[in-house]
């Protein structure tokens, strides 16, 4: 069983903590055995149906307004994501939400450190740090997505993903990185799903997504000393992924070769 580890990224796995795809086996450094990871019924859920999402209206360092924001697209989450398991036969139990203005404010028996967010297993719940970076500028998507990736956690935990996750052997501290890796890329992933199904919905422009990629593509494992989030350049892609094909087939992470969750 995996013990926790202490990340610092777009969001961090809180409460209990970590076979190649078909002609890239061999690039899989470290090839993940359970059938529960790798062919998952979530991936077999289909696309996510379109759904309107509207945002609320955010200011720089306004923490009221950003609350509101973060629990109406926590609302779009649940009703997308509610809906979509429920179609495909799965159990769905909404999540709660709560925020972090302070560093040092417990949750889920972990000290808040400069994560964005973090989702406890344990009582189905996440929270969101609204801090001054946060809120310099809360009007881009970072925000949406890290809502959406806390969601992501959260729909591994009832896909029964984060469980067999916890209990996949490995052999040292390097293969346990690389398999946390792949958890965290895939709810990023996930996180793109939700906001490709909502797109068409927002008032948004090609630019907001081009700058939310930017953005991403610059908070990667480069600019920490741990690497359990991957680099830069592989969140923007399976973020991406995840937004183009609007479906979580597309975020099986775990058949990846090595090189993708790097």
């Amino acid at each position: 069983m995996k013990l926790p580890l202490v990340a610092s990224a777009t969001a961090v796995l809180a409460g209990l903590v970590l076979t190649g795809m078909a002609g890239a086996a061999s690039a899989a450094v470290y090839p993940i055995k359970s059938a529960q990871l790798t062919k998952n019924r979530l991936y077999l859920t289909g696309a996510l149906a379109p759904t309107t999402c509207r945002e609320k209206p955010v200011r720089p360092r306004h923490v009221p307004l950003a609350k509101a924001y973060v629990r109406a697209i926590t609302a779009c989450l649940n009703a997308a994501w509610g809906a979509h398991l429920a179609t495909a036969g799965m159990s769905f139990v909404a999540p709660r939400v709560s925020f972090v203005t302070r560093k040092g404010t417990r949750f889920c028996g972990a000290r808040w450190d400069e994560q964005a967010g973090t989702y406890c297993v344990a009582s189905k719940k996440f929270a969101i740090g609204l801090d001054k970076t946060m809120l310099a500028d809360p009007s881009d998507l970072f925000l949406m997505d890290t809502v959406a990736h806390e969601y992501g956690h959260h729909l591994q935990n009832l896909a029964g993903i984060h469980h067999a996750f916890l209990y996949e052997p490995y052999r040292n501290k390097k293969e346990e990185l690389e398999q946390l890796r792949r958890f965290e890329l895939q709810a990023e992933c996930l996180s793109g799903v939700f906001i490709g199904s909502v797109w068409a919905g927002l008032d948004r422009t090609g630019d907001d997504w081009r700058f939310l990629l930017d953005v991403v593509r610059g908070s990667g494992d480069e600019n920490t000393k741990v690497k359990d989030h991957g680099k830069g350049r592989n969140q923007r892609y399976w973020l991406n992924k995840g937004f183009t094909a609007a479906a979580p087939s597309a975020c099986n992470t775990w058949a990846a070769p090595a090189w993708r969750v790097s």
